[in-house]
């Protein structure tokens, strides 16, 4: 069975191409559960994409003939959480974001300091620990009345502060979300501060790992993700 999917042209990560989370939460919502997503192209933007759904609960994604995703079930994710970053931190942290004003991202839909309608995850690095953070107040179109800001938005927002959890006080080579496992433990109300975090899993020559959690203002881990970020040879599209 066939389904069509297209990612609408606001919801950019690279400048021609749909954010990474954003697209990995829409194709994950096609699978029954918690879902690994795998990215195996760029997401091109206000294109219709087929959705094939396979009789083990799996997703293909397709642009013609071109494999654009996968998605699979996954039973759990293992993944172990730092200490919570407080609010007061993490507002501390987002104003030392060192994304830039232009090139390749910087009209990201979540961190793009050249959109003035970012979703606003300005991920920085925190005092003392090796992880990103940034405060976050979901703006009320990310939602779905009393459900809560829309899973895509929470993807989202899972994954843009990984890359700079990498290494958060220095200039890195570009990577891109290449595969994201994640899962929506508890709602996340609109209107409401809450906290972004992300840190260094492991490397492994051009393979970066990260986690990624939303936490409430109490510490509450609210949604949990793991991410595999690519540097890419041939640079981005």
């Amino acid at each position: 069975m066939s389904q069509i999917l297209s990612v609408p042209g606001r919801f950019n990560g690279p400048l021609t191409s749909g954010q990474g989370g954003y697209c990995s939460g829409l194709i994950a919502s096609f699978v029954e559960g918690p879902a690994e997503v795998a990215l195996r192209s760029p997401v091109p933007l206000e294109t219709p994409l087929d959705v094939s759904r396979e009789n083990d609960g799996s997703v293909r994604v397709l642009d013609g003939e071109t494999l654009i995703a996968e998605a699979h079930p996954t039973p759990e994710l293992d993944v172990k959480v730092p200490e919570p970053v407080r609010v007061e931190e993490a507002r501390l942290a987002k104003t030392r974001y060192r994304g830039s004003h232009d090139g390749t991202f910087s009209r990201c839909f979540v961190c793009g300091r050249a959109r003035e309608d970012a979703i606003g995850v300005f991920a920085g690095p925190v005092e003392g620990r090796q992880l990103a953070a940034s405060s976050w107040t979901p703006p009320d179109w990310t939602a779905s009345g009393a459900e809560g800001v829309l899973p895509e938005f929470i993807w989202a927002v899972l994954d843009c502060p990984t890359f700079f959890a990498l290494d958060p006080g220095a200039e890195r080579p570009m990577s891109v979300l290449a595969g994201m496992t994640a899962r929506i433990d508890t709602p996340v109300m609109a209107g409401e501060e809450h906290v972004a975090i992300a840190w260094p899993i492991k490397s492994d020559g051009r393979k970066h790992h990260a986690g990624s959690a939303v936490l409430s203002p109490k510490g509450e881990v609210l949604a949990l993700a793991r991410a595999l970020l690519i540097q890419p040879r041939d640079g981005l599209q």
